[in-house]
């Protein structure tokens, strides 16, 4: 559609939101799966935002 996507600096959001451009060339039918795979694919960035960072090896000195 020639749509104009402002990167966002976060390399996963941008790379799902690219995925967008996929359903330009597909019928309306096929538009479902591309929406639904770019939703996942946020939800996931989402939720790996609220996840407890795992300690790398030297953090838990005494």
């Amino acid at each position: 559609m020639g749509l104009v996507r402002t990167p966002t600096g976060h390399a996963a959001v941008d790379a799902h939101l690219e995925r967008l451009a996929d359903a330009d060339d597909l019928a309306a039918d096929g538009h479902v799966e591309v929406y639904e795979d770019v939703h996942r694919g946020l939800r996931e960035a989402l939720d790996a935002l609220d996840a407890t960072p795992v300690p790398g090896p030297y953090e838990n000195r005494s």
